[in-house]
C-alpha cells in the first residue's frame, strides 16, 4: 500500500468518461480530466483476465481501463456455470471480470466505502495530495461482465466514501440473446465521483434496466456517463436516474441510447429527475438518443427543479421547516440504498455515510425502520 510522498508519481487522465456523441463542447460537459496516482508495479506477477474481456467497451473509456489495470495488484475472474442460480453475491475487487454462462443467474456487488491511509482494501489505489494540502485517497473499480444467452445479471454499485476521497468506477457489460441485465447505482458521497457504464445489447430480445440514485453536497463533483448500445433485434433498455444536489455541488450526467443499424424492433427510454436545493448548484443533464435504424423507438427527458411551494406548504402544515422538508428527500435516498443493499457489509457502509450526512439520530432511525421492515416481511 503506497502513501503520498513528494516523489509520488501522478498521471493526468485527459478527457475521460466521454459520451459517444459529443455535442456540448461550449458547455465543457463532454468529459472530465482527473489526476490519479501512478505507482509502478514493475516486477509484480499479475494475473490478467482472459483475452475475451479486452473487447468489452467500458463506460469511462480505454485510458481509465489501462490505468486501473496498471494499478491493480491482481485481477479477479469469476465464472458462473451454465444454468447455475448463484445465491452468494460476487464481490467485485479493483479489477474484476465475470462470465455468466447461458441460463445462469448472478448478483454482483461493487461497494466503495470510506478509506484511511492504512486501509488494506483492494480498491484503495494510493494517496494523492488533495485541496489545501489535505490527503485525499483515490479508489477505483473496473468491472466487466459477459451475460450469455438467457443469463440474468443484477449489478449493485455503492459509492459511500469520505468527503476528501476521489473514486473512479468503470463498468462494461455485454448481453447476448434473451439476456437480462439489471443495474442499481447509489452514489452517496465522495469529493469526486467519476463513474461510467456501457452496456451492449448484442443479442436479440436482450434487456437492460438501470436505476441510478445520487447525492451531491458541499463542493462535491459527480461525473456520470451511461451508454447503451442496442445492436440486437427487439431489445429493450430503460434508464432511470434521479438525485439531490445541494450547496456548491457540481454534477454532469450523460445518458446515451444508441440504436445501432440492425436493432429493428428495439425500444429505449431514459429519464432523469434532479432536485436542486441551492442556487449555487451546477447541474448538467445531457440525454441523447442516437438512431441508425427505422423500426425503433427512443424517448428521453429530464425534470430539474426545487421543492414546490405546494409541497412545502403541505409539510409546513405538519410542523416541518423547509430545511427539514428538504432533508426528507436525502433521507429517502439513503433509505432506498439500505433496502437495496444485498449484503451486511454494504448496509454498514451506507449507514456510516448516512451518519456523516444526516447525523447519528437519523441514521439510527433508518436502522430501526429497516429492522421493522424485515420483521414485517418475516
Amino acid at each position: 500500500m503506497a502513501t503520498t510522498t513528494a516523489a509520488t508519481p501522478e498521471l493526468r487522465l485527459e478527457r475521460v468518461n466521454t459520451p459517444p456523441a459529443q455535442t456540448w463542447n461550449y458547455l465543457r460537459a463532454n468529459d472530465i480530466t482527473l489526476t490519479v496516482p501512478n505507482e509502478s508495479r514493475k516486477g509484480d506477477v499479475y494475473f490478467a483476465l482472459p483475452r475475451l474481456f479486452e473487447g468489452i467497451e467500458c463506460g469511462m473509456g480505454t485510458d481509465v481501463t489501462a490505468w486501473i489495470e496498471s494499478q491493480a495488484a491482481d485481477a479477479q475472474y469469476v465464472e458462473v456455470r451454465a444454468g447455475e442460480k448463484r445465491t452468494k453475491p460476487v464481490i467485485a475487487t479493483m479489477d474484476t471480470g465475470i462470465m455468466v454462462r447461458a441460463g445462469a443467474e448472478a448478483t454482483i456487488v461493487v461497494c466503495t466505502e470510506a478509506q484511511t491511509a492504512d486501509s488494506d482494501s483492494p480498491r484503495f489505489a494510493a494517496e494523492l495530495a488533495g485541496d489545501k494540502g489535505k490527503a485525499s485517497a483515490t479508489s477505483a473499480a473496473l468491472v466487466r461482465v459477459i451475460a450469455e444467452r438467457g443469463a440474468r445479471v443484477r449489478l449493485f454499485e455503492f459509492v459511500a466514501t469520505n468527503d476528501d476521497q476521489q473514486h473512479l468506477e468503470s463498468v462494461g457489460i455485454t448481453a447476448d440473446d434473451g439476456a437480462r441485465v439489471e443495474v442499481h447505482q447509489y452514489f452517496l458521497g465522495a469529493h469526486t465521483t467519476a463513474a461510467g457504464l456501457s452496456c451492449a445489447l448484442n443479442g436479440a430480445n436482450a434487456r437492460f434496466d438501470l436505476t441510478c440514485r445520487y447525492l451531491g453536497t458541499g463542493s462535491q463533483t459527480l461525473d456520470i456517463n451511461h451508454v447503451v448500445r442496442m445492436r440486437g433485434r427487439n431489445g429493450r433498455s430503460n434508464l432511470r436516474e434521479s438525485g439531490v444536489l445541494d450547496d456548491h455541488a457540481r454534477k454532469a450526467l450523460r445518458a446515451t441510447i444508441d440504436l445501432v443499424h440492425g436493432s429493428s424492433g428495439s425500444e429505449g427510454a431514459e429519464l432523469e429527475s434532479v432536485l436542486v436545493l441551492s442556487d449555487d448548484v451546477v447541474n448538467k443533464t445531457m440525454p441523447v438518443i442516437l438512431c441508425d435504424e427505422d423500426d425503433v423507438a427512443g424517448n428521453h427527458g429530464a425534470t430539474i427543479g426545487s421543492v414546490g411551494p405546494d409541497q412545502i406548504q403541505y409539510l409546513a402544515d405538519r410542523g416541518l421547516s423547509l430545511e427539514e422538508a428538504e432533508a426528507l428527500y436525502v433521507r429517502a435516498l439513503f433509505d432506498e440504498a439500505l433496502i437495496s443493499a444485498p449484503t451486511a457489509a454494504v448496509r454498514a457502509a451506507v449507514l456510516a455515510r448516512a451518519e456523516t450526512v444526516l447525523g447519528p439520530e437519523v441514521a439510527g432511525d433508518l436502522v430501526e425502520a429497516l429492522q421493522l421492515d424485515a420483521e414485517d416481511q418475516a
